[in-house]
């Protein structure tokens, strides 16, 4: 991390006026020569007092917080895996059920979606869905980054634990039929089996959220002054709304369970990483010091451009 010292003032003022008398200073001569020299030498030579606000922590970017993050990121990630062994063990439906189940009950913002059903779709869904799982390891590929890996990587396993927490959670205590439950062009034993009952909120969408804007977060806080910064959010906007696009295309979700979804993941992927920067970085670029000639004391400020 470069350090661009900039100074912005310096301000002198003499302390003549609590000194000893003139005419009390100008009697060297009967003062002996050794002490003339030893005071000669305290006048002529600055004393130094640093009071810059800079050493009062490091340049870390993020700082982890035991005491909270343990416990989030360990009931997240207990309760996913947990609750992901039951939400796709839904007992199936009946015929009859799936029969009787009627578009016009459904939101009229969301019941277009129940008359789209486009499997290749669905496919292109799952594999974002999977390749952006690890794709924060992408960031080791830089230097700065990869030397906090291990914090990097449990920050991005308590984003994932608080995304887990909310998709399986409403997933477990919902019952909302997808799309492609209503549709007549849908084969029956996949409209009547248990994942059926899974459409709020769109998990997919929220997970792939959460992996890109989380890489997009970091590169952006590690490197605060790049001239492409935008670039990481914006390929993370469209991996996030490729994904919803195609998961709506497959008649996995409703529109308003998209919606959800996208808020969760992006929030997760940006949040847990924003509260978790170190707030002093800002403030220990400004610094102030001091030092003594003789009967006059100087104040230099200075600013650190952080780079």
């Amino acid at each position: 991390m470069k350090k661009i010292i900039v100074p912005i003032a310096w301000i002198s003022f003499s302390l003549a006026g609590l000194a000893q008398e003139p005419d009390t200073l100008r009697t060297t001569d009967t003062i002996p020569v050794e002490e003339q020299t030893a005071q000669a030498a305290i006048t002529e030579e600055p004393l130094h007092l640093d009071f810059t606000n800079s050493n009062n922590g490091s340049d870390e970017v993020y700082r982890l917080k035991p005491a909270s993050d343990i416990p989030i990121t360990a009931t997240g990630t207990g309760w996913s895996l947990y609750a992901f062994s039951k939400i796709y063990s839904k007992d199936k439906s009946s015929v009859d059920k799936i029969l009787s189940l009627d578009k016009s009950n459904i939101p009229s913002f969301d019941r277009h979606g129940a008359s789209v059903y486009h499997p290749k779709a669905d496919n292109v869904g799952d594999m974002l869905f999977y390749s952006s799982m690890p794709l924060p390891i992408i960031l080791m590929l830089d230097k700065e980054i990869r030397r906090d890996g291990l914090k990097i990587a449990l920050l991005y396993l308590e984003s994932m634990s608080v995304t887990g927490l909310l998709y399986t959670g409403s997933v477990y205590l919902n019952d909302r039929y997808r799309p492609y439950a209503y549709n007549p062009d849908v084969p029956m034993d996949k409209r009547t089996r248990g994942g059926a009952k899974n459409s709020f909120f769109a998990g997919h969408v929220a997970l792939v959220g959460t992996s890109t804007f989380f890489i997009a977060k970091v590169l952006n806080d590690y490197h605060p002054d790049s001239k492409v910064k935008w670039l990481p959010f914006t390929l993370a906007g469209i991996a996030t709304g490729t994904t919803a696009v195609m998961r709506y295309q497959g008649g996995q979700h409703f529109l308003s369970d998209i919606v959800i979804g996208t808020v969760v993941g992006v929030l997760s992927g940006v949040l847990v990483p924003h509260v978790h920067k170190n707030r002093s970085l800002a403030d220990r670029r400004l610094s102030w010091h001091t030092s003594w000639m003789g009967d006059r004391a100087q104040i230099a400020f200075t600013y650190r451009l952080m780079k």
